[in-house]
């Protein structure tokens, strides 16, 4: 019977004994021992990871992750020393220099890095720098005020953040396109009245009168700022949601492993406004008493 596989139609596998004009067999040539144990070794090696063969992986996700919070703690630390360091007697306030620098540079960054077409890392990298000096000028500005509120504030970020990526991992939890669109929609319209509160307020309107402008609103005897604040942490965790599907989305399609700065990014974007909404919410309350 014929073999149907054409690999065995080499004269290697046919019968000598067969008809034919030419069915003389002959020897394979010689092989270089060296070679032939090089190519024994490539294939006795394990497999090239997604790492080393240039792919995005949610391990190298994550210490990206961890190089941009690192760099965002330690430029917090130096906005916390800007803003407290001309704090005396005469001058009782802390500098607001830190927290609005960082917030409108970092702003611009952000705008930056979402809109350009290619991951640009030292972009990355000088957002999580000017964002750390918001976060810094920002929480030294509460903490002189409510002492013990960054602590508090650190606390519950790190609650909401861990119990999100808990029921992530564990498929409790799941973006939907549903749950996207009514997303989007609320958070068209959280930006929509953040800006109108802080136009109010530079303006000195009274109806955003109050430390927190409508957000010191009371509607049945609770502050405005606490039952946004409520929705606003259940958007972040949400927008948390869609950051961790992403990257498993990012990781299953075999993207370029500079897209891992992509989705450290995100997370940051999310982590730094879920914090600052809380310490919020928590100086609210406690203004409140």
């Amino acid at each position: 019977m014929a073999l149907n596989n054409p690999a065995f139609n080499n004269p290697a596998f046919q019968d000598p004994r067969a008809g034919g004009a030419n069915t003389r067999y002959s020897p394979p040539p010689a092989v270089d021992p060296a070679a032939a144990a090089s190519i024994e070794g490539a294939y006795a090696a394990p497999s090239a990871s997604a790492v080393e063969t240039g792919r995005m992986t949610v391990e190298d996700t994550v210490m990206k992750t961890l190089a941009l919070f690192g760099i965002l703690v330690v430029t917090a630390v130096v906005g916390w020393i800007w803003s407290m360091a001309g704090v005396s007697v005469a001058n009782p306030n802390p500098s607001a220099a830190p927290m609005i620098i960082g917030a409108l540079v970092g702003f611009v960054l952000a705008m930056v890095a979402t809109f350009k077409k290619k991951p640009s890392v030292p972009v990355f990298i000088a957002y999580a720098a000017f964002e750390g000096l918001f976060v810094g000028g920002i929480s030294a500005y509460f903490e002189f005020i409510f002492p013990g509120i960054v602590l508090q504030a650190t606390l519950a970020t790190l609650s909401v953040v861990g119990v999100t990526l808990a029921l992530f991992a564990s498929g409790k939890i799941r973006a939907s396109a549903r749950a996207t669109k009514i997303f989007m929609i609320a958070m068209v319209g959280y930006l929509v009245f953040a800006l109108l509160n802080v136009g109010l307020m530079l303006f000195n309107a009274p109806i955003a009168g109050g430390a927190f402008g409508l957000y010191s609103m009371k509607v049945a005897g609770i502050p405005l700022g606490l039952i946004i604040g409520v929705f606003v942490v259940i958007m972040a965790a949400y927008s948390l949601v869609l950051d961790f599907d992403q990257i498993q989305r990012g990781v299953r399609n075999g993207a370029a492993r500079v897209y891992g700065w992509v989705g450290a990014f995100g997370i940051m974007v999310t982590v730094v406004w879920l914090y600052v909404e809380i310490l919020r919410m928590i100086a609210i309350l406690r203004g409140n008493n």
